[in-house]
């Protein structure tokens, strides 16, 4: 091997490096969503990122103008629709109760701030079918918060009433034990 090869190929894998270390962090935290894995055990997230980004470096030199994070966000959203096809697990996170589609759509639009066409050509739908998905998906989303919002409080005045009334019963109680006392 020359040393200009040699050279080229550490410029390559610098370049590379460099572009990971500024971009990893939030394509991992879209495919975090992606997954509807939670961000603290995300290792179905993490393996689709290896794998987008390992693409992207495949094809690094043939990039040419091309933004690399676009590149590897469209090969992330491709691998996941793939794997989303092929099997889907329920993971337990709010995003979960949407389905692929949904969630990648979602994803793409509000999260990565992809325009519609784009996400269209990416997913391969019509605009209108998108942008019905994601109005579909955001309202999916709003009554869930809502509903889990209301339980909550609900649990929590449930809470409250029933540590009132354990405090008046044991008032009650030192009171009766207070009245018998001469």
């Amino acid at each position: 091997m020359s040393d200009r090869q040699t050279a080229t190929r550490r410029r390559r894998a610098r370049e590379f490096e460099a572009f990971v270390a500024g971009a990893a962090p939030r394509l991992l935290h879209a495919a975090t969503l992606l997954t509807a894995e939670p961000p603290t055990a995300n290792p179905h997230a993490q393996r689709l990122l290896t794998a987008a980004l390992a693409r992207t470096y495949a094809e690094w030199d043939r990039l040419r103008g091309e933004d690399p994070y676009d590149r590897t966000r469209q090969e992330l959203a491709a691998r996941f629709a793939r794997a989303a096809r092929r099997h889907s697990r329920p993971r337990g996170g709010l995003l979960d109760r949407l389905t692929s589609q949904e969630r990648l759509i979602l994803v793409l639009r509000l999260y990565e701030g992809v325009a519609e066409e784009q996400t269209a050509a990416l997913v391969g739908l019509p605009e209108e079918r998108v942008r019905a998905i994601c109005a579909r998906a955001v309202a999916a989303m709003r009554d869930t918060a809502v509903r889990e919002t209301a339980a909550r409080v609900m649990t929590v005045q449930n809470a409250t009433v029933q540590d009132a009334a354990a405090r008046d019963a044991a008032g009650t109680a030192a009171d009766a034990r207070g009245a018998r006392t001469p």
